[in-house]
């Protein structure tokens, strides 16, 4: 891993985060920043405590497996990625170019990313079917998969999700990003996810939910999952879209709009760039 894990240290790697999200969107004047920022803290304390990775060896055989199910969000994953040594962070700069290893939906081309995402729904069933192939495998391997609380309207998520508590995948943890905001509006004007907590727990998994920009509730979170057997794990993380720059806090307009000029030197000068 890439860090030794302390608080602060994660803390400054999801500050760091948020900076190249910030940037690389602002210079390919296109992407998704809003929900890229509600899921930092989390990508931070996955990256930098929880999952065995190794970024010098991406397909090391017994790795932990990360899916990113809002794959549009991709912003996030890559700058994580860059900042624990996937791959060079000056190469965020062609984000959505031709060619580039990053583009504008997470990509297999990229290192260290395991599913091609688009179509939102698909990555608890692909995270199901890796937990299995690790458990026939006779691999210790953990499967994490975030998902965003808009593709919870999705009933292909329900499946997976009864289909992982029938296998009792205990080695399977799914993450909400539980920000509220789905493209443009709110999410309960879409459609009402509540009793959200409730609906995991009457599908069989082991539920917890926390504050999803809280590192210490991640990592106990996380710690508690990892101790819960026969059954898979889900964490309801609550979060702000757009967190950590003020304007674009719990703003529509930013899940999918690029910052201007100033908007990003603002942005910046509030993140301690």
């Amino acid at each position: 891993m890439s860090t030794d894990g302390s608080v602060l240290e994660i803390k400054d790697l999801a500050r760091r985060v948020r900076v190249n999200v910030l940037k690389m969107v602002a210079k390919a004047n296109s992407g998704h920043p809003g929900g890229s920022l509600s899921e930092t803290d989390i990508l931070a304390v996955l990256y930098g405590k929880v999952m065995n990775h190794n970024p010098s060896d991406p397909d090391l055989i017994d790795r932990d497996r990360f899916i990113l199910s809002k794959a549009h969000a991709c912003p996030g994953l890559y700058a994580v990625l860059a900042e624990t040594g996937y791959f060079e962070v000056k190469e965020l700069d062609t984000f959505r170019q031709i060619d580039s290893r990053i583009q504008g939906h997470a990509h297999i081309k990229t290192p260290g990313v395991e599913m091609s995402g688009g179509s939102l729904g698909q990555g608890l069933s692909f995270g199901v079917g890796v937990s299995l192939a690790s458990r026939l495998s006779s691999l210790p391997s953990r499967t994490f998969v975030l998902l965003g609380d808009g593709e919870c309207d999705e009933g292909q998520i329900w499946e997976a999700a009864m289909s992982a508590s029938h296998h009792e995948l205990d080695n399977l943890v799914a993450i909400v990003d539980r920000n509220r905001i789905q493209n443009d509006r709110w999410t309960h004007e879409v459609m009402s996810l509540e009793p959200f907590l409730d609906k995991w727990k009457a599908f069989g998994w082991n539920s917890l939910e926390v504050d999803g920009h809280n590192i210490d509730e991640l990592l106990s979170a996380f710690h508690k999952a990892e101790q819960t057997k026969g059954r898979p794990s889900v964490i309801i993380a609550n979060t702000m879209k757009g967190k950590g720059v003020s304007f674009m806090e719990n703003n529509v307009d930013f899940h999918g709009k690029a910052p201007s000029p100033d908007e990003l030197s603002k942005a910046l000068k509030e993140l301690g760039e």
